[in-house]
Formats: C-alpha cells, sequence, structure tokens
C-alpha cells in the first residue's frame, strides 16, 4: 500500500449527486443491492469473454461467481466479485467522476416533479432514468470502500469515501482479483425504511427478488448443523445417546440463476420480468410492454426485449445507448450492440442470444453480419407490430408510450423507408378532429370529404401556431381535417414523399389550394371577375416585393386574414430551413407566393388606393401586408425594426388623417 493514501474532491455535479443520494427521496433503499450485483455480474460477463478473446490472459474463470459477506457485528456488508476488475485510472474515471453529465437535469426534473407532488414511487422511477448506479450504496451506508485488481495486473487499488464531498485513493499490492465493495451500515430505521442489510435473511429475500436471474452464482456463508462422525472404537452400547451435532459454515448459492431469455412466457411472472428489465437497463421503472422471440431454423437465437414506461434523460443525446445487450449461447459479448436495432427504436433495452456467432465478435464484423441483419429485420418488424397492437387494445398504454417515444419513433419514417407503411400504421398525430385525442391515419382516412383525394397536414413549431395559421381559415370553415404536426421530425418525413393507403400528403402552406373546386355552389365567373379587378395590383405587388416573393396572387383558402404566404409544391417549409440552419447549413433565401384575400377590406381598400394612382405611397403599405403574412404564420422578419417603423409610421398617418376629418 502507499504510504499516504491520497485525497481528491469529486466533481461538483458528483458532490450534488452523492447529496441527493444522502438525502434522498427513495422510499426503496433495498434496490441498491441490485446496482452491486448488476455491476459485479457485469465485471463477470466482461472477464469470462475476455478470458475467450486473449488466450494470454492469465485468469482461472473455472470459478466466476459473486459473494456476499454480511457481518452483524461490525455492521458491515460486503459485495465481492473474481471479475475483470478496474486499474486505478478506470476507478478515479468511473467512480470519482461517474455522474459529470445529467446531474444539473436531474436535479430540475426533481424540483419540477416535487411542485407537481408527485409520489415517492414515481420520483424513484424519474432518478431511475439518469443511472445512479454505484452511488445508491450511500443510501444505506455511512463508509463506503472498493478493493479491486484488473485481470492481467500485479497492482490493485483502495477508494473509499463517507459521502462527504470527498475520496481517498492508494494502491494495494495484496489486492485479490475482481472488486469487493464493503459497506459500512447505516443504523436500521425502519421508518426511513433502513433495514438491517447484515442480516442474511435480508440479504436472501433481495436476492430472491432482485437478482435472481443473474447469470452467475451468487454465495452467501451459512450455518449449518451436521452429525459429528463417532470413532470406530466408540462401543455399541452407547448408540441410545443422542447423536452430537456441530456447527460448519458452508457457502451456498441463493440464486437460481436461471437466463429469463430462455425460459417459456408461461415459466416467468411479470415482477421477474420487470426485475430483469431493471437489470438490463439500470432503470427503476417498470416496461410497458414485454416482447419474447424464440427463432429457429436457419438462424437460431432468442430475444427478450422491453418498451420502458418512460424514456431516459439520454434519449435525445448524441451519445446515447441502445440498450440491446448480445450473447453467444449465454456468454456475454458486449451490452450496446447497436446493430441489433434501429436508432430510432434505440428506446428499446433487452437481451439477444444469438447461437451461430463467433464468440471473436467485432463491430465490424456485425456490421457486415448477415445473420445479424435479418435478426435485426425481425426484431424491428416485431417491436412496430407490438406498438400497433398496443394501440389498438391498449389506448392508455399506448398514449404513454407516444408521449415518451413518438418523436423518436417517428425518425423511422425518414431513416426506414423499408418499414414506412408499417410505421405510419402504427403512428398517431394531432389533428383539427380533436384537441385532445389523436388520430390514426386510417380513421383519418375514414372521416375524409367526399371527393376529397389527399391528407391535409401543416407543420409548425406548436399547435397553437399551426391551428391559428391564416392558412387554416378556409380548411375550417368548410370543416376540412388537418393533421397538426408540431415535431421537428415531421418536418422531414412529410417531405420524403411518403404515402398511406393510396393517399398523399399536401400540406395546406404548400402549393395551390382550391377548396371550391368540388363546391357545387361556387361561382366561377365571380373568380374570373375578381382576378381582372386585381390584376394590376397584382402585378405591381410582385414587382414591389420581389426581393420577398415569387408571385402575388388571389388566394381560396382565407377568410378571415388579409394575407398569407404559400410556398411551392416541393419547396422547403420555413420551420425546416429554420432546422437545417440550426444545424450550420446555409441556403439562399427561398421566396414563398403571397396570396391575398379578395373580400378582406384592406386589400379592397388597398386595389382602390392602387387604382387612384400615387403607387409610391402605397409601398410601405405592401411591405407591411407582407410582414403581417410573415407573423401570422409564426415566422421572423428579417427587419423587425424596419417592420416596426412602417407601422408606426402607417398608424401616425392613419391618426393625423383622423383628426383632420
Amino acid at each position: 500500500m502507499s504510504a499516504q493514501p491520497e485525497v481528491h474532491e469529486f466533481q461538483a455535479e458528483t458532490r450534488q449527486l452523492l447529496d441527493l443520494m444522502v438525502h434522498s427521496i427513495y422510499s426503496n433503499k433495498d434496490s441498491f443491492l441490485r446496482e452491486l450485483i448488476s455491476n459485479a455480474s457485469d465485471a463477470l460477463d466482461k472477464l469470462r469473454l475476455e478470458s475467450l478473446l486473449d488466450k494470454d490472459l492469465d485468469v482461472d474463470t473455472s470459478d466466476l461467481h459473486i459473494t456476499l459477506i454480511p457481518d452483524a457485528e461490525k455492521r458491515t456488508l460486503v459485495v465481492a466479485d473474481n471479475g475483470i476488475g478496474m486499474t486505478r485510472d478506470e476507478v478515479v474515471g468511473l467512480i470519482g467522476t461517474l455522474a459529470r453529465s445529467g446531474t444539473a437535469e436531474l436535479r430540475r426534473s426533481l424540483a419540477e416533479a416535487r411542485e407537481k407532488g408527485v409520489s415517492d414511487a414515481a420520483a424513484e422511477e424519474l432518478i431511475g432514468q439518469f443511472g445512479i448506479g454505484f452511488y445508491s450504496t450511500f443510501m444505506v451506508a455511512e463508509k463506503v470502500t472498493l478493493v479491486t485488481r484488473k485481470a492481467g495486473e500485479t497492482t490493485g487499488t483502495r477508494w473509499e469515501s463517507t459521502g462527504d464531498g470527498t475520496y481517498t485513493i492508494d494502491d494495494v499490492p495484496d489486492a485479490p482479483q475482481g472488486t469487493s465493495v464493503t459497506l459500512a451500515l447505516k443504523p436500521v430505521d425502519t421508518e426511513d425504511h433502513l433495514y438491517d442489510y447484515a442480516d442474511k435473511t435480508k440479504l436472501r429475500q433481495l436476492v430472491k427478488r432482485y437478482s435472481d436471474f443473474i447469470a452467475w452464482p451468487i454465495r452467501m456463508d451459512v450455518e449449518k448443523t451436521v452429525p459429528v462422525e463417532k470413532p470406530e472404537s466408540e462401543s455399541d452400547e452407547d448408540t441410545d445417546k443422542a447423536p452430537e451435532t456441530k456447527t460448519v459454515v458452508e457457502a451456498e448459492t441463493i440464486n437460481s440463476m436461471k437466463a429469463l431469455w430462455a425460459k417459456s412466457r408461461s415459466e416467468v411472472s411479470e415482477e421477474e420480468y420487470h426485475e430483469f428489465y431493471r437489470h438490463v437497463s439500470h432503470a427503476w421503472d417498470a416496461p410497458l410492454e414485454t416482447i419474447t422471440l424464440q427463432a429457429e431454423g436457419t438462424f437460431e437465437y432468442q430475444a427478450l426485449l422491453f418498451i420502458p414506461t418512460q424514456p431516459p434523460f439520454d434519449l435525445f443525446m448524441r451519445d446515447s445507448k441502445v440498450g440491446i445487450h448480445l450473447y453467444v449461447k449465454r456468454v456475454f459479448i458486449m451490452d450496446d450492440c447497436a446493430e441489433l436495432m434501429p436508432e430510432y427504436l434505440r428506446f428499446v433495452k433487452g437481451v439477444v442470444d444469438a447461437a451461430d456467432l463467433s464468440l471473436n465478435v467485432s463491430r465490424e464484423i456485425l456490421q457486415q453480419d448477415r445473420q445479424i441483419r435479418a435478426i435485426r429485420r425481425r426484431l424491428t418488424k416485431k417491436v412496430i407490430s407490438t406498438v400497433t397492437e398496443m394501440r389498438d387494445s391498449r389506448p392508455d398504454d399506448y398514449r404513454t408510450f407516444w408521449d415518451g417515444f413518438g418523436r423518436v419513433f417517428k425518425e423511422g419514417l425518414v431513416n426506414d423507408p423499408d418499414n414506412r407503411d408499417a410505421l405510419l400504421k402504427a403512428s398517431s398525430f394531432a389533428s383539427t378532429h380533436s384537441e385532445e385525442e389523436l388520430t390514426t391515419l386510417a380513421d383519418y382516412i375514414g372521416r375524409m370529404k367526399s371527393g376529397q383525394d389527399t391528407i391535409y397536414y401543416m407543420t409548425g413549431e406548436s399547435r397553437q401556431q399551426i391551428v391559428n395559421s391564416p392558412h387554416m381559415e378556409a380548411f375550417r370553415a368548410k370543416g376540412i381535417e388537418v393533421l397538426v404536426l408540431s415535431d421537428p421530425v415531421d418536418e422531414m418525413w412529410v417531405s420524403a414523399g411518403a404515402e398511406f393507403d393510396g393517399k398523399t400528403f399536401q400540406s395546406i402552406a404548400k402549393g395551390a389550394v382550391d377548396l371550391d373546386a368540388d363546391d357545387e355552389d361556387s361561382d366561377d365567373t365571380s373568380k374570373d371577375d375578381q382576378e381582372k379587378a386585381y390584376a394590376d395590383l397584382l402585378s405591381w405587388l410582385t414587382t414591389t416585393l420581389s426581393d420577398d416573393v415569387s408571385e402575388t396572387r388571389l388566394s381560396s383558402r382565407l377568410t378571415e386574414s388579409p394575407a398569407c404566404l404559400v410556398g411551392d409544391t416541393f419547396s422547403m417549409s420555413p420551420q425546416l430551413e429554420k432546422l437545417y440552419r440550426a444545424s450550420g447549413q446555409q441556403f439562399p433565401k427561398s421566396k414563398r407566393a403571397l396570396e391575398l384575400n379578395p373580400d378582406h377590406p384592406l386589400v379592397e381598400a388597398l386595389n382602390k388606393a392602387y387604382a387612384n394612382g400615387d403607387h409610391d405611397k402605397l409601398v410601405p403599405t405592401a411591405k407591411l401586408v407582407y410582414g403581417m403574412a410573415v407573423i401570422a404564420e409564426g415566422g421572423e422578419l428579417e427587419d423587425p425594426a424596419e417592420f416596426a417603423k412602417l407601422l408606426a409610421g402607417s398608424l401616425t398617418e392613419s391618426f393625423a388623417a383622423g383628426s383632420d376629418s
């Protein structure tokens, strides 16, 4: 051991998390044991794999196991494994700075949850999204000591902390291979849900509840009473005496070690599935859906997948991980196998156990492996069909799923054209049919007006912005349903040429829309007269606003507003341009058509003023009409100051004219 242990301070975020844990709102402090056993199981998985891949690694893998060592007198509990272990740098990196990302977000989320008065159980599920793992030990321990030695290394490391913001670390020359975590337990306080974790009966209960499925033996010493063998010289006349006994200590395996994915669904309880989900996902919520698959034939594999109830905090982070663990014949290979699940299903957690892959498989090989691609296709279709079934049979659970994962799920409409039809069938959308309820595309089509052959939609930043848009006026007046698409990903997939049930999608803010085409009461003569009456004004406005608009024309989509802007059928929407520019991509400014409502008093007055001449005085008014159209659709003016100046001048002139009269 080094002469003097080094003292380090936790990073600020880690200190915050430690404080949160020590003064936690958790009610279920028992879960710390599951976290430690899961970490130990991962370490054994990794050593087993490393020993198979590196023939020069001198390690004994004949008896890999996890050991629990409670000491009632000393009030300690040791959780030890003889797995892969850690180097000194890994200890500092993984434990000393474990929570550097997400802690601030966690505290913010908890504060919001408290304001809403959530229950303890809901708060636990919220915290579970942030993967606190090792830090859960400070819920039950006054001091935590970790001793570890990496397989193949000669020197171990001791890490120790009381959770007060600092930790010590030093070398341990004689440390055994693997990792042991010693907890100096807090006093029992049942009111605070702190139980006697040095009690073997309690530990046995917790292992059975949380970790019975772990693939490695979890052992604990138990005392047994056994008869004492009599010496051969002892006379037969002593046989009537009570046999002498003695107490011996034996290591006993206290978990069943059964891989749940290898068992039929009827053999596994829902609680066992839930605990296995928490093990593989390191989350605290219960799964919303459990999916089992067993394929035989050319490619043999088993899969046990889960759809979470709550989205993890890193769902939209660049470095978020796919939660699929890959095994080969029950040998752990990797815990983040992105090749088995498309990115838009990255929220799915679980295990795939393939029978025919090599243990020496790499990510590069996986990307080219025909079997992996076949498994991925099957898993993807199964998850999508499961979501569809959930929507049809359990609408409340489906709404929970869609609120949490709908934005991610719809990424597949852009990235997975092979499954686009199935994804559209499984998806739901907001629409003008209902403010609260979502609609399927099949239901939308069932409500379409006679003669309508397209699915109308509009994109925007919020429902309020979309439903209040001038583009919506004629559709609202005629009772035509419009999909309200306010997620950023919606801008992408509707532009990708999607169709559903033979129906195309059409933006109400793009192209020419003539809702009177099928209206028997529409007056074509009146329309022609309006076109002639406004022809000169329209031509002048197109020239005057040429820097901003492609053309000016009369509108059949406006009933209340004076003007709106309309893109070409295949042009980018302003929202999509904004998304691209935010990502660093630059595009030349696109011009859209300015449509005028010929029945609006402002437009009628503008046409009359134009007919009276002095067109130069109308230029500010023309710019104001264009600016109002931008604002009405929720857009951003290029020069707000100029617009404000023009508006102030127009109002001043209007009031001055009124006072003169």
